[in-house]
Formats: structure tokens, C-alpha cells, sequence
């Protein structure tokens, strides 16, 4: 006899009570577009803001803001992916295009990924260096940490930890930006008048703040980020909200760093070398004379805390697409021992940036970091290639497959990187504009 069926009677909410219910689905959709966000502007990032800005004063500010446009367009293509398929991109690109396919994109995205770790634990080294921390000392110190992190903590912890650190990041810059007193007005019209240069320097800087801004692992790391969390296409209207936000905020920072050294630096008329191994420090104490020892402590600071969210997130993403591709186990919230190769490579990213950092020349530290961002800029179409062919395929997207205004804005950032890398080989190699 079939035990009797108790129907429990539905509950009526009041229209504030949905709302709020609504409201609090989409809050905890939030993460993935922040976290990827906050982490672009990492050591690498940072330093190269600060180069902009110290050496081009707000002329490059225009490049943010062109940045930020393509940039939340591609993120939501990526976070898109992740809600309809529930995989990484290097998986899906295994199952559609093959494993050689996906081991190409795999070994363009790591080139550009392992000089991105590099660049953290130079950050780090830079920026413990203004307190007196030798770098061996600061390299063991952050690799230790990140990798106790990552391998003891669970999704959750992971990601409120990223969001706490990169809206640190943010304070700290804003009032860097503050404390310098910088001409607002002349920033603002920099911001939406390029100004642009036919010299060699400039276009390299272009091109390295827009591989910093937009990269090969951003695109990879939101979508497995999104299917880590196991978000669904009913989470789009909260995950758009989450790239938005991750978009909005990460050229906000840059800017705050531009403008900060443009009127420390580049209109106070100090001498920075920016190819000496200690830039980033004689930026920092350019601080000084306007803002106080405040606003130094806050720039070394907050160029320590970037450092330690982009070597906890760039390995996360380099292990992350390697185990997609190949198939095997992958996420944070898995054990040692049911994904020994996930730990593994995450390990091995971290050990092997942490030992080049220290055998490699230091006064070449800040030329590498700016170096791993223009090889982002190069390497990032190749990645995006498959993403917008993939978010345009209806049997892999459903009912998320991109409209055309997502794919047209997508293939036009696509093609104008393709042209910025053309115009750095013009300049830089065949010495085009001096």
C-alpha cells in the first residue's frame, strides 16, 4: 500500500518579498566577473599603469576606456560559455575541435600565463622590497601563502578572499589618486580625446596596457570560474551584472595608477628610469613630495596585494585550462588525491615563476613584467578566436548563443588587437615613427 501523499500548500509572497528574493539570487551569482576583474590588475598591470602614467602623463587614458568597452563584451562571450555548457574553455574546445587544437590554444595561453606568474613574484618583490624584505625572503613568503591557499581552502573562501583583496586594491588606489592632487579636467578629456604618437614607446605602451587589461587567461579563468560555481543559463541576468562590475572596476583602478603617476611624476618632471630594476620603487617615493609618505605606503601596499591575487589566480587558471584540455579532474573544491594533476600543476607554475624570478637578472625584473603583458596583447586573439567562434555555435550555446551586436563588437576587439600587434612589429622591429 502506497504510503498517502501529503501536499503542503503554496506559500504567497508579497511582491517585496520576491524582489528580494530575486535580488539575493542575483548576489550570489556574483564573483566570477569581479574576481577576474580585480585580478587583471595585478603586478604586471600595475606596473605597467605606472609607466603609462610616469612617462606619457594622462595621454594613455583613452586606451582604458577603449579597454573596458571590449573588455566586458568578451568576459560576458566567456561567462556566457560557462553558464550554457557548465565546462572550461579548454574543454570545450577539446570536444568541438580535437585535443590538438585545443593543446595549441592550451601552450599560447600558458606562454602568456607563466609570464604573468613571473610578474607577480617581481610585484611582490618590488613592493616588500620598500620595506626592506630581501626578495628571497618575499618570493618564498608568496609562493608559500598563495600555495596554502589554494590547496587548504574551498570555493567559497577562495573567492570572498579574491573580492576582499582586489576591493583593498581599489581603496588603496583611489586614494593614491587622491593624495597626488592630479588635474582632473585634463584627465577627463584624455579619457574620451586619444592623443595619439607615432614613437615606437608609445605604441608599446598601448600594447601592453591592453594586454593587461584584457588577457588570455581573463577569458579562460571566467568561464571555469563560472562553471566551478556551477552557475546555469538562469543566472545570465546575474552574471552580466557580475562582468559589468568586474569590467567597471578594473579600468576605474588603472586609471586611478595613470592619473596618480601622471601628476606625480610625468607633470611634476621626475626622472623615473623605467628600465631599472627598482621603477616601481622610484615611482612609489615620486609619491611622496605631494602626497606624503601615505600615499607610498599605499601604493607599495596595494601593489603587494595585487601581486598576491594574481599569483593566486593566474595559476588556478593555468591548472584549470591544462586539466580541461586534456580531461582531467579540475576545481577547487576537490581533494588533493582526487586531483593530484590539478594541485600539481598549480604547484609547479608557482615553484618554477618563484625560482626564475630569483635567477633572473634584477635589473631586468621591470622590463620582463612589462614584456609578459605585450605578449598577452599578441597571444589574446588567438584565444579569442575560439571563443567567438564557440558563442556563435547555437548547438553549443542553446538559447545563450550570442546576438549579433555581442559577436560584431567581439570580432571587431578581435581584429583591432590583431592590428595593435601589426603596429607594435612596424614600430619596434622595423623602427617605424622613431
Amino acid at each position: 500500500m502506497r504510503a498517502p501523499i501529503i501536499r503542503t500548500p503554496a506559500i504567497a509572497l508579497s511582491p517585496r518579498a520576491v524582489n528580494r528574493v530575486r535580488l539575493a539570487a542575483i548576489l550570489g551569482v556574483l564573483g566570477p566577473g569581479l574576481v577576474s576583474g580585480f585580478a587583471d590588475n595585478d603586478a604586471g598591470g600595475i606596473s605597467t599603469y605606472s609607466v603609462a602614467g610616469s612617462k606619457f602623463g594622462y595621454d594613455l587614458l583613452w586606451v582604458l576606456l577603449a579597454s573596458q568597452i571590449v573588455l566586458f563584451f568578451t568576459q560576458e562571450v566567456g561567462a556566457r560559455l560557462g553558464l550554457a555548457t557548465g565546462q572550461g574553455l579548454a574543454g570545450i574546445v577539446r570536444e568541438r575541435y580535437g585535443v590538438r587544437w585545443a593543446t595549441f590554444m592550451i601552450a599560447a595561453m600558458l606562454v602568456a600565463n607563466v609570464g604573468s606568474i613571473i610578474a607577480e613574484f617581481a610585484g611582490c618583490g618590488a613592493a616588500l622590497g620598500l620595506f626592506g624584505v630581501p626578495e628571497v625572503i618575499s618570493a618564498v613568503l608568496a609562493g608559500t601563502v598563495v600555495v596554502l591557499l589554494l590547496t587548504r581552502g574551498s570555493y567559497g573562501k577562495v573567492q570572498y578572499l579574491f573580492v576582499a583583496v582586489g576591493l583593498g586594491v581599489s581603496i588603496a588606489y583611489f586614494i593614491s589618486a587622491l593624495l597626488a592632487h592630479p588635474d582632473w579636467g585634463l584627465a577627463g578629456s584624455s579619457l574620451v580625446i586619444p592623443r595619439l604618437s607615432s614613437s615606437a614607446a608609445y605604441w608599446v605602451a598601448v600594447v601592453a596596457t591592453v594586454g593587461t587589461t584584457i588577457t588570455p587567461w581573463g577569458q579562460a579563468f571566467i568561464q571555469s570560474y563560472v562553471a566551478d560555481k556551477r552557475l546555469g543559463p538562469e543566472d545570465l541576468t546575474g552574471e552580466r551584472l557580475d562582468v559589468g562590475l568586474g569590467a567597471l572596476l578594473t579600468n576605474l583602478i588603472a586609471a586611478f595608477i595613470v592619473v596618480a603617476c601622471a601628476a606625480a611624476v610625468y607633470s611634476a618632471g621626475v626622472q623615473v628610469d623605467t628600465n631599472s630594476a627598482d621603477a616601481v620603487q622610484q615611482i612609489a617615493k615620486a609619491l611622496t613630495p605631494l602626497a606624503g609618505d601615505g600615499a607610498t605606503v599605499l601604493f607599495a601596499v596595494g601593489l603587494l596585494a595585487a601581486s598576491f591575487l594574481g599569483l593566486g589566480v593566474v595559476p588556478l587558471t593555468s591548472a584549470y585550462a591544462t586539466c580541461e584540455a586534456f580531461g582531467w579532474e579540475t576545481g577547487v573544491d576537490w581533494r588533493w588525491r582526487e586531483a593530484p594533476a590539478f594541485y600539481g600543476l598549480m604547484i609547479f607554475f608557482v615553484v618554477f615563476a618563484a625560482l626564475f624570478v630569483l635567477l633572473f637578472p634584477k635589473d631586468s625584473l621591470v622590463q620582463l613584467m612589462l614584456t609578459a603583458q605585450m605578449i598577452n596583447c599578441i597571444l589574446l586573439p588567438f584565444v579569442l578566436v575560439f571563443v567567438m567562434r564557440l558563442s556563435s555555435d547555437k548547438s553549443v550555446m542553446g538559447p545563450l548563443v550570442s546576438g549579433r551586436w555581442l559577436l560584431a563588437i567581439g570580432w571587431i576587439g578581435t581584429a583591432l588587437l590583431v592590428l595593435l600587434s601589426i603596429i607594435l612589429l612596424a614600430t619596434s622591429v622595423f623602427g617605424i615613427g622613431g
